[in-house]
């Protein structure tokens, strides 16, 4: 019995994610202090589609499973040098994730700004989406690098980011198809 429930968990899982854009992941750097993540999406949006679906409509697409507030449509980009990537807080607070240092309609949006727990840790951060023309699509590169007093092993912190990008990455892509809120 318990074969045949992890046989189906499987098969239903494969189909979850065969339903979601396929995203390449990869851990390119690990070091003590330092980490390097990248990411790549397929989508076929126009790259200035793409684009306006991660810096215009992040609350939209975002999980918000991986928010302070625990609503993905309390996030916000203003897509210019010196905006925020930012999320509103119950009883008037705000957490600024990041700041735009870099913006480039339908070419590229460079972020600096420590993400979740790593904030808290005196760690400074550049995210990076890519935008490329690939066929009749876009493929999105998300590169994300990290350095300073991590508190724990930057080398087992280094997966646990790229998964949770990853999954970021992928739903931008779904939404950048579709413009729906992805599911998973």
């Amino acid at each position: 019995m318990n074969s045949l429930r992890f046989t189906l968990l499987a098969f239903v899982l494969a189909l979850a994610l065969a339903a979601v854009p396929s995203a390449h992941a990869d851990v390119r750097e690990a070091q003590p202090a330092v980490f390097m993540i990248e990411s790549a999406v397929t989508t076929t949006a126009t790259p200035a589609t793409a684009y306006a679906a991660l810096a215009r409509k992040v609350g939209q697409w975002w999980d918000p499973a991986h928010t302070w507030s625990g609503s993905a449509r309390n996030l916000s980009i203003d897509p210019h040098a010196g905006g925020c990537f930012c999320e509103k807080l119950a009883g008037g607070g705000s957490v600024e994730h990041a700041r735009v240092i870099w913006a480039e309609p339908g070419k590229n949006l460079r972020l600096e700004g420590a993400f979740g727990p790593l904030q808290d840790m005196a760690v400074s951060a550049v995210m990076t989406f890519k935008f490329v023309p690939e066929g009749a699509g876009t493929r999105i590169t998300l590169t994300y690098r990290a350095a300073g007093a991590f508190t724990m092993d930057s080398a087992k912190l280094a997966p646990i980011v790229d998964r949770v990008l990853t999954v970021q990455l992928r739903r931008l892509g779904a939404f950048a198809d579709t413009g729906k809120m992805p599911t998973k």
